[in-house]
């Protein structure tokens, strides 16, 4: 077993272990600290989708991904509420990257878990490795190609109740590795996205809407985060291209 294998296995069991005022900034850039892969979205279809649709590559990389039949479940329980004040609102609130044990920290995590062939230096940087951003379909082989995308946004989070949070709590929210938060993929479609919605941003490759509904819906449900009303609508439209 290699070091990033045994590495691997054992962060899968310690894993429970700009001010933005609604612009276009950068929400999740790919540099360590302003930061924020995966197969192809075109493989064979997941049975684990469990009536959700999507293929078991568009899966494969998130944890906690819910069925569409859950996450359907779950957004019919969201608070639906207008976006809160962005009044106080830092990145700095939501400490990342944190650091996930022989000199790793998040960025590097998922990294290697959404890449394929990922070797890494021994200050636990990518250095080589390959990777499909599912957003774009855009293969990689430079980890500095990648940004690792808060699927719900942070300036998001705040907006609909994180602002209320402790500083500990933002902390586990922006280095979630046990639900489906953090994804690796291409720094263009990471940064276009920027703090924007699923009303406002979706994935250019309309393949990939259903899991990334999914994936938002459990976060927030998770969370205990509000949606809007046309944040809902769109959801419910992404979520109806996982099929019955």
């Amino acid at each position: 077993m290699t070091r990033r294998q045994s590495w691997w296995r054992r962060g899968l069991a310690v894993g429970a272990v700009f001010a933005l005022a609604g612009c276009a900034a950068i929400e999740d850039a790919t540099q360590p600290e302003p930061a924020d892969g995966k197969p192809s979205a075109s493989a064979s279809a997941s049975t684990g989708a469990g009536g959700g649709g999507g293929t078991a590559a568009d899966d494969s990389a998130l944890p906690g991904i819910p069925t569409a039949e859950q996450a359907r479940k779950e957004l019919a329980g969201l608070t639906v509420a207008k976006h809160g004040s962005m009044s106080g609102y830092s990145r700095a609130k939501f400490p990342h990257w944190a650091s996930q044990g022989e000199s790793c920290d998040t960025r590097e995590t998922v990294l290697e878990r959404d890449g394929t062939d990922v070797e890494r230096d021994d200050q636990c940087r990518a250095v080589s490795g390959k990777w499909t951003s599912v957003y774009d379909d855009k293969a990689f082989t430079e980890a500095r190609d990648l940004d690792i995308d808060h699927i719900v946004p942070l300036a998001n989070a705040w907006r609909s109740g994180a602002r209320t949070w402790t500083q500990e709590k933002r902390k586990e929210f922006a280095n979630d590795l046990t639900r489906p938060q953090l994804l690796a993929v291409s720094a263009a479609t990471n940064r276009s996205k920027g703090d924007q919605g699923p009303d406002e941003w979706q994935p250019p490759s309309k393949a990939y809407w259903c899991t990334y509904s999914r994936a938002w819906v459990s976060v927030k449900a998770s969370y205990e985060l509000s949606v809007t009303e046309t944040e809902k609508e769109t959801l419910t439209e992404m979520l109806d291209t996982c099929g019955s």
